[in-house]
């Protein structure tokens, strides 16, 4: 309400067409994100993991990269919302897929080799990205560090819309596989020996998480720590492990984070930054808070 009311003056038609955009693209990427993470952390059983953290935000900025490298700004340009978002969700679904097939695959892996395997991946795509923005030329790099940057401001109305349904059926087979997360969370013997299909359930719910992240990033831009951050803090005031109620959880609190980052910055900052840029900074504090904490437990 604080978001859609504040400060309106001029004209109101098009002020709140363009703030209620804006809160629709917030209320998909931040429960996309949330209900992702919480998924995600449960079949890795590690609390540290996210699927941006596994690398998934520098393969989009890699994709983004390459695309402009090898067709030019022209043409991406002409490619329309529909082909482009349908593209980097399927290319970042099945690189993302075969990642999570490779370290979570029959093969038990240590939580150290997995999350060193992503850091070092994030780094090689980030690498490769810094080394084709070099060789573009001004108006080129221009166009690609926009796409690079989340923004809730230049998303594509229908893409929202296509974006909310493709998240509303993903949270819903989530939401009905709830409670073999629960018995997930117990470790691997457990769920076995309860009955789950493990290898089935893990590979599903990994697959689900990952779309979820690539149709957010697709949507908005990359935005790392988001799913750390409200995973952490969902997990942290509910002082339950249940699904059905820490799921619902992260993702409304992913929803309240961007809506009252975004006010803040627009109302009261005067866009001085990115929203994106500060959760960064605060999610990479965390991150490494976490880390010491679990280090020392």
């Amino acid at each position: 309400v604080a978001f859609m009311t504040l400060n309106l003056s001029g004209d109101l038609g098009f002020i709140l067409e363009l703030r209620s955009r804006k809160v629709a693209s917030m209320i998909v990427v931040g429960w996309a994100t949330g209900v992702a993470t919480v998924a995600f952390q449960t079949v890795t059983n590690n609390r540290l993991l996210t699927p941006s953290i596994m690398g998934l935000d520098a393969l989009y900025a890699f994709l983004q990269s390459l695309l402009v490298l090898t067709m030019g700004v022209a043409v991406v340009g002409q490619i329309g919302a529909y082909p482009m978002f349908a593209l980097n969700v399927a290319l970042m679904l099945g690189v993302a897929t075969l990642l999570t097939e490779v370290l979570f695959g029959r093969r038990s892996r240590s939580i150290y080799v997995v999350v060193l395997a992503g850091l070092v991946l994030g780094s090689v795509l980030r690498s490769l990205s810094s080394l084709i923005a070099r060789v573009l030329d001004p108006s080129a790099f221009t166009v690609l560090q926009d796409n690079l940057f989340a923004s809730f401001t230049a998303v594509n109305p229908e893409l929202i819309w296509l974006g909310a349904a493709i998240v509303t059926a993903a949270s819903l087979w989530l939401w009905r596989r709830r409670a073999d997360l629960d018995v997930l969370s117990l470790g691997r013997d457990a769920a076995v020996s309860l009955g789950v299909p493990y290898q089935r359930t893990v590979r599903g719910v990994l697959l689900v998480a990952t779309l979820l992240v690539c149709v957010s990033t697709a949507l908005v831009g990359p935005i790392t720590f988001l799913g750390l951050i409200v995973a952490a803090i969902a997990y942290q005031i509910s002082s339950t492990g249940r699904h059905s109620i820490v799921m619902p959880m992260a993702g409304l609190l992913g929803v309240g984070v961007l809506l009252g980052g975004q006010t803040v910055l627009e109302q009261l900052l005067g866009q001085a930054t990115v929203l994106s840029v500060v959760i960064e900074f605060v999610g990479g504090i965390a991150f490494i808070w976490l880390v010491i904490r679990k280090v020392r437990t």
